[in-house]
């Protein structure tokens, strides 16, 4: 059976973003309680996000000092938190995984496995922006 071409295939999303009382400040405060809640369980059970959160409090400070100007500390804070941002994506992924297939299986390596590497990549990009930035204070 082909799918309608009328839009009626989507219409129940339509509906969901209408419903009132559904919208506004209120989902506002609801998607921030949601973050508060996977701050709270990613520090508390995670011991990558626990690292790299103490990472963040500790270069805080340093970054003050090592930024020459406002848009290297920004990419020095703004590294560090996609940091954080990719930690937290791979712990989703990793624990979806988990929920789905939690008996070992190949699929489910190569998915974990993917979302790694994606975080290597991030750690990689932190590195390399701390480093150009230590370099450009004190050997340039």
């Amino acid at each position: 059976m082909d799918a309608p071409t009328d839009g009626t295939e989507y219409k129940h999303l339509q509906e969901q973003s209408a419903l009132p009382g559904k919208g506004g400040l209120a989902r506002i405060g609801r998607a921030f309680l949601n973050t508060v809640g996977g701050f709270r369980e990613g520090l508390a059970t995670e011991a990558a996000i626990k690292q790299e959160a103490l990472l963040v409090l500790i270069a805080l400070p340093v970054s003050f000092f090592l930024a020459t100007n406002l848009w290297i500390w920004a990419a020095l804070m703004g590294s560090l938190m996609l940091l954080l941002a990719a930690e937290f994506l791979n712990t989703a992924i990793e624990r979806l995984c988990n929920h789905l297939h939690p008996e070992k299986h190949e699929a489910i390596k190569v998915t974990k496995d993917l979302a790694s590497a994606g975080v290597f990549c991030v750690i990689a990009l932190t590195a390399l922006i701390w480093l150009v930035a230590a370099i450009d204070r004190f050997w340039v």
